[in-house]
């Protein structure tokens, strides 16, 4: 560590996504000497590197971070992911947010009563960290994917980009969450398609009309800020079920995805002879698999002992007590059920960084009172 070479912050963001790019907005507004780092060589490369026909579930109406409209009518539809990551980039540029881009943080400790960020070759030293949504997002894979056989095409939804990568024959989509939903009605054009795994229930109705872009998706939204939050018995209740299942379906519904060919079959839990098994006991004959099944946060890298049982960090609103000064933003249901989507991120953001400044006022009213005694 003697051979880093060395900067000093106030503060430290890691991530550059619309979570830490939220976080920055607001120091940036307290005048706060901050720096972002993100491992991705663009501002927005974690949009821009996902499947080329995803789109967001809401409006652009409702897109917008703090300070700063999402461009063009209000009664535009979905952003694509490349008008998101265009945006995020726009975000950074208008506000001059300090974001070092392709800086892949390997390393959160504490030093006497500074935190040490490092990153390569690279040391920063900050008073308070704010982690951003998780710096390393791992694709997760069941081990027995392993044993399929090797003429199988295997892609995690985090490589798939359209079904030109796919050979002929059939695919099997794991995992029938909003990735799995969108991605078997996109690649059953082409190819027989199985979707495996639970429901985990949907919207019911079509975001897409102009009753839901004005009216419903106003009233979810609502309800996704302020009912489902750790306020409420029923948002602590919906917290449980999130973390363990995911979210509902929002655009697909479930009589779409069978009306338009894509067979439902249960979880797929191992392999045989090269091919996928189902819970019921069938052999899938496929030439393509296609991974849904979300991703791990490799949180290794922070040696602080800020995690419970599960794996998962320790906080109140993103505020980690038992480590002051260390603070995330982006967590899933963070507070609320729109804690790590664009139009709620910013809420968790403002409130961190306040708490954030709330302690180093108190900091310097202390060190101003121990030289006057």
């Amino acid at each position: 560590m003697d051979d880093m070479s060395s900067e000093r912050f106030d503060t430290v963001v890691i991530g550059g996504g619309q979570a830490g790019l939220s976080a920055g907005y607001h120091l940036r507004k307290a005048g706060r000497h901050f720096v972002i780092l993100d491992g991705n060589e663009r501002v927005g490369d974690a949009w821009r590197k996902r499947w080329d026909s995803l789109r967001l579930f809401t409006p652009a109406r409702y897109d917008s971070l703090t300070g700063l409209r999402f461009p063009g009518p209000r009664s535009a539809p979905a952003p694509t992911k490349d008008e998101m990551a265009d945006y995020l980039e726009a975000y950074a540029s208008r506000f001059e947010l300090p974001v070092r881009t392709g800086v892949r943080v390997d390393g959160l400790e504490r030093d006497g009563d500074r935190y040490v960020v490092t990153a390569g070759g690279q040391r920063y030293e900050a008073d308070h960290v704010i982690v951003a949504s998780g710096a390393h997002h791992e694709p997760r894979v069941p081990a027995f994917a392993r044993q399929l056989d090797p003429e199988i095409v295997q892609l995690h939804s985090d490589r798939y980009r359209n079904p030109s990568q796919l050979r002929e024959g059939g695919v099997l989509v794991v995992g029938a969450g909003n990735s799995g939903a969108d991605i078997s009605l996109e690649v059953v054009r082409t190819h027989r398609t199985w979707l495996s795994g639970r429901s985990t229930g949907h919207i019911p109705f079509h975001i897409d009309t102009v009753l839901a872009r004005f009216v419903l998706i106003r009233i979810v939204r609502f309800v996704g800020q302020h009912v489902l939050s750790l306020r409420t018995p029923v948002g602590r209740k919906a917290r449980r079920k999130f973390l363990s299942q995911g979210g509902p379906l929002v655009r697909v519904k479930p009589k779409e995805i069978i009306a338009a060919g894509v067979e439902r079959v249960p979880k797929t839990i191992g392999a045989k002879d090269g091919s996928p098994v189902l819970e019921d006991g069938r052999v899938l004959d496929v030439t393509n698999v296609i991974w849904c099944t979300g991703y791990g946060q490799d949180r290794s890298w922070i040696h602080l002992p800020v995690f419970g049982e599960d794996g998962e960090p320790l906080h109140d609103r993103g505020v980690v007590a038992s480590e002051p000064g260390l603070y995330f933003v982006g967590l899933t249901f963070q507070f609320a059920a729109t804690s790590e989507t664009i139009p709620g991120v910013g809420r968790d953001a403002a409130y961190v960084v306040k708490r954030l400044l709330a302690r180093h006022r108190d900091r310097h009213a202390g060190a101003e009172t121990s030289v006057v005694a």
